[in-house]
């Protein structure tokens, strides 16, 4: 079986074989899928059905923390939170463009409670020292897993971890993990986890976690790990009652990270593509909406309604063994870069 890219979408080589045949399967009905529901005017439709007093709330006095902040999507997610009076952290790898974003939503929402921090969500013992450090220092009551990345040649950390799983797996588990403590004193705790429709077209593969076999193709393990955020998050939400988990899809929009990660995509799709603020509309929703919470924690939404985490007749199901286990390599894996919180 081959795996290529084309037009920034996952597309499997036809060859004899079932495996390629389910491959070639589940990409022509998510593509078909994304074309109807993921685009520009599948928002449009979806939110014909929106209630307006839903986001009609103000938050001030509510921590929110926000990774991958200073632009698309966690961007706009920050600007709308802000301008309902939340304290907005802003979690960035990188000095400068976190800052502008600072700025920028300061003058946009009149809010001065924007704080700005620096985080690599690839390098596991950092993660764990930021979230110890903040934990001592800031209530939180929302967190926001935004961050990610798409990485189209397999590259290592400094740690030796494959760089997608580094990033938005493991790193999503840990700063989760670490905060969960800080999170559960908090009345009306929740954690958003923005993963893609992407995953759809993955069936969990606990074998080959960091994707040392085969043909590595970024889109494909992109789409993995998403499948695994999806299933962290049902596995929070059966253990961790006493916060309110979601992960959502926002739809194919129109990001700086679409437009570097996937440029044949973007130019192909360019015209259909969602704005960044319909892209963050479900995740403010999950993040704020007392409706929100009259859906069971630990759901996959879309366009603020939950969805299946399947495709029909897909087979992407994978047994509770094979998540256990997931849960399971990821605690072991983020166990070695633990730090005690007394050495701070």
């Amino acid at each position: 079986m081959a795996v290529t890219c084309r037009g920034g979408l996952p597309v499997v080589e036809r060859t004899p074989g079932s495996a390629a045949d389910m491959s070639l399967y589940r990409n022509t009905v998510w593509f078909l899928k994304g074309m109807r529901e993921y685009t520009k005017g599948g928002y449009e439709a979806a939110a014909k059905h929106f209630t307006a007093e839903d986001l009609q709330v103000d938050v001030t006095g509510r921590s929110y923390m926000i990774t991958g902040a200073n632009s698309g999507i966690g961007k706009a997610a920050a600007l709308a939170i802000a301008k309902k009076g939340g304290t907005i952290h802003l979690v960035c790898r990188n000095k400068e463009r976190p800052e502008e974003a600072q700025k920028e939503i300061i003058s946009s929402s009149g809010n001065q409670s924007i704080l700005v921090h620096l985080l690599d969500m690839s390098n596991p013992k950092e993660i764990w020292e930021f979230a110890e450090r903040f934990k001592t220092e800031n209530r939180l009551h929302v967190l926001v897993n935004n961050a990610g990345c798409m990485v189209n040649n397999r590259e290592l950390t400094e740690n030796g971890i494959e760089k997608n799983f580094a990033t938005n797996v493991l790193g999503t588990y840990i700063l989760t993990s670490a905060l969960l403590p800080a999170l559960e004193k908090e009345d009306d705790a929740r954690v958003v986890t923005v993963s893609s429709g992407g995953m759809l077209v993955q069936k969990l593969n606990i074998l080959d976690l960091q994707f040392e076999k085969g043909t590595f193709d970024g889109t494909m393990a992109y789409a993995q790990n998403k499948r695994q955020q999806v299933i962290l998050t049902e596995q929070w939400a059966k253990v961790y009652p006493k916060v309110y988990f979601s992960v959502m899809h926002p739809g194919w929009a129109d990001t700086p990270a679409v437009r570097s990660s996937m440029p044949d995509f973007y130019e192909k799709m360019k015209n259909r593509l969602r704005t960044e603020e319909q892209g963050a509309d479900t995740v403010v929703w999950l993040a704020l909406s007392p409706a929100a919470k009259k859906q069971a924690s630990g759901l996959f939404f879309q366009d603020r309604t939950p969805v299946s985490t399947h495709l029909p007749l897909a087979s992407t199901h994978s047994s509770a063994g094979d998540e256990e286990k997931l849960l399971q390599t990821l605690q072991e894996m983020s166990q070695k870069f633990a730090i005690a919180s007394d050495k701070l």
